[in-house]
């Protein structure tokens, strides 16, 4: 029902907020790149039949005009929406979004970044708080093999015998960020190769669902709201993915909404997690009965080509991923704005 319905709609939502950003690609201006990404979203949002909620968005309601968490979405959240929507019919759907994932690749004409989303029944995604999450991703083969409580050693090693290849033939991805020092260490001392990212994780754990990607795992600590939507994928796709919540500051090195690991612990609590430490995989991070993910390249990456424009027009390569037809579609895109002079094929 959620994907016959809302399938084609979600790749024009993705699609529409890579066109947007991808227009400011190579500019230097990260948050224009970011706001004109998420306002192509909500418009294309609201044309849709459905009554929507933000679940994992770009912050509360004082950031506007991001995508806010509570934020409704949809014709039927409109005043007038019960003139045109029937309740018996409606489809409410938690939503998981970044429209532009990865803003510093786009401004600086970088490759990885895409607009993504994620969406499920009501109540079927994790609402994650805006803290950092310890990952690890990795191919279906090795699903429930290894472990993010395990040391990098450890899970190359499994990762290896699941796969059938040798530890020195590994690629595992890491954010490049300090607080991943000894990490890095630990897997290039395993044997294992790592392919340093400065942003857009989401991207690297998807790729750990394909074979043919040269990514077999990744690992480290990114975002949290960035888990959900790549444990959306994984559980569509079968592949491995674990989260873990963390809240203290001297772990990442960055920074974390909220002054210290008290306040943070504390806030865990209001949302109701009173585990801090739990280990979530990609059934319960992405719960629902349905889950669909969607994602539109916006620059070149491993899985999708980029916006590329041309007189008149546009291409795009989008990939929607589904739990309820157990299928990855990638849709090749060409958008005629005007009277294009001729259609780019390739």
């Amino acid at each position: 029902m959620l994907e016959s319905t809302l399938g084609l709609e979600i790749i024009e939502v993705v699609e529409q907020a890579a066109l947007a950003s991808a227009r400011w690609m190579g500019k230097g201006e990260k948050n224009t790149a970011d706001q004109v990404a998420v306002e192509a979203m909500r418009e294309r949002m609201n044309k849709i039949h459905m009554r929507g909620r933000i679940v994992i968005g770009e912050g509360e309601r004082d950031d506007a005009p991001m995508l806010y968490i509570g934020e409704e979405v949809g014709i039927c959240t409109q005043e007038n929406a019960k003139d045109f929507c029937n309740p018996d019919e409606l489809i409410e759907i938690d939503i998981a979004v970044d429209p532009c994932e990865g803003t510093n690749l786009v401004a600086y004409g970088q490759n990885g970044s895409m607009a993504v989303l994620a969406i499920s029944e009501k109540g079927g995604l994790f609402a994650a708080p805006d803290f950092y999450m310890k990952k690890l991703a990795a191919p279906a083969v090795a699903k429930g093999k290894v472990d993010i409580t395990k040391s990098a050693t450890e899970n190359l090693k499994i990762l290896s015998e699941c796969m059938d290849r040798a530890v020195e033939e590994l690629v595992v991805v890491v954010m490049d960020r300090p607080r991943h020092k000894e990490l890095i260490q630990e897997i290039r001392e395993a044997g294992a190769r790592v392919r340093l990212i400065s942003d857009g994780d989401v991207s690297a754990a998807i790729c750990c669902g394909f074979a043919g990607t040269n990514i077999h795992a990744l690992m480290g600590i990114g975002a949290a709201p960035e888990g959900v939507i790549s444990a959306a994928a994984m559980r569509c796709l079968g592949g491995h993915f674990q989260g873990q919540l963390i809240y203290d500051p001297e772990v990442v090195k960055t920074g974390l909404i909220g002054e210290s690991k008290e306040s943070n612990l504390a806030r865990l609590q209001e949302m109701g997690i009173n585990d801090p430490d739990k280990v979530y995989d990609a059934e319960e991070l992405a719960s629902g009965e349905t889950v669909l993910f969607a994602a539109c390249g916006i620059t070149p990456g491993n899985l999708m080509e980029g916006v590329r424009f041309f007189h008149g027009g546009a291409r795009t390569q989008s990939l929607v991923i589904s739990s309820q037809s157990r299928t990855a579609r990638f849709v090749d895109t060409i958008h005629m704005f005007d009277e294009p002079r001729a259609l780019q094929l390739k």
